[in-house]
């Protein structure tokens, strides 16, 4: 990562609380969601069609229907996680509800007279991420301490006492008053600096716990066109809205147990939520060139999300016969709310271009068929740019603009791929799939990606159908306690798996 990875941090002083380039990633780096059928078959949907899930992929695949059709998709999530930071393990696990595509798709009468011999509309919801988890790790430190961030923050802005005691009131002013963060006299008393109590040299036991909350939903109406079943067109307008909440609890201890070095330990505490709303667009195409083959292509526009956010934090410090035990809190010092912002944000873009074959399509469904396909996707992560709902302040137009380039610095645009078929025998069917997601990180050091294997059943009969899934997936990531810019940044290694089972049932009528 790089070690300017928080200079936003010492932007501008007036700052109520700062972003960091993460926030970028949580709508960006998630994996294929939908209808049981399509996570059994690894997420394939870029040239398939004929599922709901087509709505949030390529919406042309939604020109495949000529019936009316309801789904609903309930589904359960397994986190367990895995974690090693600084040569200590730590391992949790955290389970949920979640759900897949869920929604109606209406279907025009099947006119084979007409150009577009068929039409279909669709609204659908389906949750592209689900942030419910616990991320917790903890080791031995003589390197860097979490107050070390706060020391940079004031260092760089030259605050004077009064900036410290009551600018940073989120974190630097917190350390302040509790005395984590104190000043070092020059001659004449005078104000000369500013150090940390924390004892680095001789280490300290860091601990890290977070439990997070919410999801990303699309809402998605989209209409697609049927070209004498040659040729499908369909485009989507989504509506994304999120609600993401975090709960930090991160302390440090003194490592020797020493009475006398005047400091023993401190808890830092934080609540954190953030609300969006936005608009954006998928269009798409399906093409059959050939009998049996399907070629696909979908662009999904950037989205652009109007969010507000609320924090309230806390530091708890004994620094023994310094100060002894000091607490300081947000609200405290801001007349007893948490800290409010409103910004805007566009997420990256992204291309999928697919290929399927499907075996023996014929009207009678009776004979034995089968479907193998496969979606290459491109992701712009470095694409993601954030800016201030108050157009008409400069200064934050500046501190957005610093923080996109990080943005620049930090990610990368990368390759997801996803492979998955089906084998249809009269009313039931078998599905296999797997999909691997490339790391989103432009930093080698840092590995991460995500690789999924999933597998079904599903019954069709009489316009009834039922799926069956398990999506299982192997990650990798990297956590991060604190950002320094003066010290490479140490981070925590994210290993662990996520179980997903999904049940889609759905009628036609």
């Amino acid at each position: 990562m790089k070690q300017f990875l928080l200079s936003i941090f010492c932007l501008i002083s007036f700052a109520a609380f700062s972003q960091l380039p993460d926030d970028a990633l949580r709508t960006a780096w998630f994996t294929q969601n939908g209808t049981g059928r399509n996570m059994a078959t690894g997420g394939v949907m870029g040239s398939l069609g004929g599922d709901i899930t087509a709505n949030h992929v390529n919406p042309a695949g939604i020109g495949l229907f000529k019936t009316n059709e309801f789904v609903i998709s309930p589904g359960f999530a397994m986190n367990n996680n895995k974690f090693r930071y600084r040569g200590s393990d730590t391992s949790n696990s955290k389970s949920n509800f979640n759900y897949g595509a869920t929604g109606v798709i209406l279907a025009s009468a099947y006119n084979p007279q007409n150009k577009w011999t068929s039409s279909a509309f669709a609204i659908s919801i389906n949750e592209l991420a689900n942030y419910n988890n616990h991320v917790q790790f903890k080791g031995f430190n003589n390197f860097s301490s979490f107050t070390e961030q706060y020391l940079e923050e004031l260092i760089k802005d030259r605050a004077d006492t009064n900036a410290a005691l009551s600018n940073y009131i989120f974190g630097s002013s917190l350390a302040f008053r509790t005395f984590l963060i104190d000043t070092v006299r020059g001659p004449g008393g005078s104000v000369a600096g500013y150090q940390s109590l924390v004892p680095i040299s001789s280490g300290v036991n860091q601990s890290y716990d977070a439990v997070t909350r919410g999801g990303y939903h699309e809402i998605a109406l989209g209409l697609a066109g049927n070209m004498a079943d040659k040729m499908y067109v369909g485009g989507s307008v989504t509506i994304p809205v999120i609600r993401y909440q975090r709960d930090i609890t991160y302390s440090e201890t003194d490592a020797t147990n020493n009475p006398n070095n005047q400091f023993k330990s401190f808890e830092y505490k934080e609540n954190f939520s953030s609300t969006g709303i936005g608009i954006g667009a998928k269009l798409g195409m399906i093409y059959k060139p050939v009998e049996y083959w399907r070629i696909g292509f979908a662009v999904h526009t950037p989205q652009f999300i109007a969010f507000t956010d609320e924090i309230s934090s806390s530091i708890t410090a004994n620094t023994e016969t310094y100060a002894g035990i000091r607490t300081a809190t947000s609200n405290q010092l801001n007349s007893g709310n948490p800290g409010k912002r409103k910004y805007d944000m566009i997420t990256p873009w992204r291309a999928i271009v697919s290929a399927s074959y499907v075996f023996r399509e014929i009207s009678d469904t009776r004979r034995q068929r089968a479907f193998l396909s496969a979606d290459v996707e491109y992701v712009n992560y470095r694409g993601a740019r954030f800016s201030a709902a108050d157009k008409t302040d400069d200064a934050l137009k500046d501190y957005y603009n610093t923080l996109n380039s990080v943005i620049k610095d930090t990610y990368k645009g990368n390759i997801n791929l996803r492979l998955g078929g089906e084998l249809k025998l009269h009313t039931i069917m078998f599905r296999l799939g797997g999909a691997y997601y490339g790391s989103p990180y432009a930093d080698a050091n840092i590995k991460a990606d995500r690789i999924i294997a999933s597998g079904g059943i599903g019954y069709r009969d009489h316009g009834i159908f039922i799926d069956l899934t398990y999506s299982h997936s192997f990650n990798k990531d990297a956590q991060f306690a604190y950002h320094l810019n003066d010290k490479p940044n140490t981070f925590a290694e994210q290993g662990g798996n996520r179980g997903v089972a999904m049940m889609t049932f759905g009628f036609k009528f």
